[in-house]
């Protein structure tokens, strides 16, 4: 079998279609119908049947295609461990949210500056949804990325992550309703007449609102949707509702911070590589700075 048959089967499999594939990979649709027959007859089995107007893997299509994220990988490995000690050089195309470009990126950007002049950082500011799709495209190198506790990310098996940090947050609230105690759930009923204020970009702050909500007894009405924290604060400010806020953020006057206890809440922070592309010298130094920086 060629490697790049089974590309053309996993990005079919990602994709669910023969002309989307070909538009990814830069060639025509009847070729990627033509490579997938070939390689059909070389395993001896069906790997694509109709489905309407569109095609979908058959099983064995499945577990072959299960199998190339694996074979792929290791032909991707194979190949830069060909030279691994070269020096790194070359551009890193990193997506990531802002506080992470922030608070792990940004550090080591001097300092890289300074020990590898030949690697160059090209940053891309993207919420987590947004940076997974360019990273299974293959259009950035490395993504930073964030979870909830109470709302895990799935982590598809062509990529792997490497835990950096983790946050608690709070429920930010007018600083004159600030006084709740209580365990998180009770202070989610403080407000449940309240109006919500989630992020616009990424749904995993409303999916723990809702999952809180939902234990406290209630559903939240989610009226607003804003991305920028600071902007989530003057909507808070203005009386337009409440919303979760890093614990450690230093808040804008007026604005209040309740912490949230049993369920704790707790922003977690990754690195996030397609399987196999770790060793490249430029990825490999900036993960090891990025994972370094977790005990700085």
């Amino acid at each position: 079998m060629e490697t790049r048959r089974l590309r053309l089967l996993l990005e079919l499999s990602r994709l669910g279609s023969m002309r989307q594939v070909a538009e990814e990979l830069g060639t025509t649709t009847s070729t990627v119908s033509q490579q997938l027959a070939v390689l059909a007859r070389e395993v001896g089995a069906p790997l694509v049947e109709p489905a309407g107007r569109r095609v979908r893997l058959t099983p064995a299509g499945r577990r072959l295609a299960q199998h190339a994220v694996t074979i792929l990988a290791a032909v991707e490995a194979a190949r830069l461990d060909l030279d691994p000690e070269a020096e790194p050089a070359g551009s890193l195309r990193v997506a990531g949210f802002a506080t992470a470009i922030r608070r792990s990126l940004l550090p080591i950007v001097a300092e890289l500056a300074v020990t590898h002049p030949r690697v160059r950082l090209l940053i891309h500011e993207h919420e987590p949804a947004e940076a997974f799709g360019l990273l299974a495209g293959d259009d950035v190198d490395l993504a930073l990325v964030y979870d909830y506790d109470l709302a895990p990310a799935a982590v598809g098996p062509t990529l792997q992550s490497i835990p950096l940090w983790s946050v608690g947050w709070s429920l930010g609230v007018p600083a004159g309703l600030a006084a709740v105690a209580g365990d998180a759930l009770t202070v989610f009923a403080r407000f449940r007449d309240h109006d919500w204020i989630v992020n616009s970009r990424n749904t995993a702050d409303e999916d723990v609102v809702r999952t809180v909500a939902s234990m406290a007894g209630f559903e939240p009405r989610v009226v607003h949707r804003a991305d920028s924290l600071e902007l989530v604060q003057e909507l808070i400010l203005a009386g337009l509702g409440v919303a979760l806020l890093p614990a450690d953020l230093a808040t804008l006057p007026g604005v209040g911070l309740v912490g949230l206890t049993d369920p704790q809440v707790r922003l977690r922070s990754y690195a996030v590589t397609r399987r196999g592309r770790a060793a490249w010298p430029p990825l490999a130094l900036v993960l090891n700075q990025l994972t370094a920086g977790r005990t700085r």
